[in-house]
């Protein structure tokens, strides 16, 4: 296999990995986990793998104001605040119609990057931001769209996940990595992410207690973590080794796969209104799309 090859492989096993995150996380909202509760063992678990792979590198943890800068953003807008609005949608919406969603990253951050300096103007990409415009409102317009139109809201809902991440992108590009590696950046992010959301858990009262006996929903919290994890880490090594344009195709897979495992693994089905808007959804990705490296 060549190196392009391999590179394909590992854009396919990525985006199974995090399209199988919307299937185990509905496992785990399902049962009365809230999202709180299900935010502050994601943390613990994201210190536990990224402060070990941190440690035995011998990466230093600065953290000073501009450092914590950087770890609140990524704590806030790559997890905290997507992870809350999603798992609420996902409670009450089918798996399949969150990874659908989900593809609404990239439309959001062109027009935000377009509006901080980052993009320039193109017709081709508007029209993207356009046709996934169009795939939403085909997901809460026909009332045969939803299994139970009463829930359009938590389609709104859902949304501000995929804004959240494309803001969070363009925070990164705006304040930069200060030289820390992902591992460094996703620890430090961790720790901070679990000071933010231990209070919002507990005063709430969705606090998960991890010391008692583990059924399948526990099982899914823990793996969804370490899949979105490695799945995480994989995205940041592609993109050094094949560049953003190429990692960038990975939104395709993860809403294909996404809706492939919740039809397999929760038994899912879907109006043709719904596979309408997947294919707009997909649509407007490739018209989104930057065009060179």
């Amino acid at each position: 296999m060549n190196q392009r090859g391999f590179y394909y492989v590992a854009l396919i096993l990525m985006g199974a990995a995090w399209g199988l995150v919307f299937p185990i996380t509905k496992i785990a909202v399902s049962t009365g986990y809230k999202p709180f509760g299900i935010v502050v063992w994601q943390m613990v678990i994201g210190i536990v793998l990224m402060g070990g792979v941190t440690l035995i590198r011998h990466k230093p943890l600065v953290f000073s104001k501009d450092y914590l800068l950087l770890f609140a953003g990524v704590a806030c807008l790559g997890a905290v605040i997507p992870n809350y609005f999603s798992y609420t949608a996902t409670a009450n919406l089918p798996a399949g119609i969150m990874s659908i969603l989900i593809a609404l990253v990239p439309l959001f951050a062109m027009p935000i990057a377009l509006a901080m300096g980052y993009e320039k103007p193109s017709l081709i990409r508007f029209a993207g931001v356009g046709v996934g415009a169009a795939a939403v409102l085909l997901l809460i317009g026909p009332a045969a769209s939803l299994p139970d139109p009463a829930k359009m809201g938590f389609v709104l809902l859902g949304i501000v996940a995929p804004l959240a991440y494309g803001a969070e992108g363009n925070f990164l590009q705006w304040i930069g990595s200060k030289g820390l590696d992902a591992f460094q950046i996703l620890f430090g992010a961790s720790i901070v992410g679990f000071v933010i959301a231990v209070p919002l858990a507990v005063g709430t009262g969705t606090f998960i207690n991890p010391l008692k006996p583990w059924a399948t929903p526990e099982w899914a919290v823990l793996g969804a973590t370490i899949v979105n994890q490695i799945a995480y880490v994989g995205y940041i090594w592609l993109i050094g080794r094949a560049g953003t344009v190429f990692a960038a195709q990975v939104a395709y897979l993860v809403t294909g796969f996404g809706v492939l495992g919740s039809m397999l693994i929760l038994g899912e089905s879907y109006s043709g209104y719904i596979w309408a808007a997947l294919g707009l959804m997909l649509v407007g990705l490739f018209l989104v799309q930057p065009r060179g490296e």
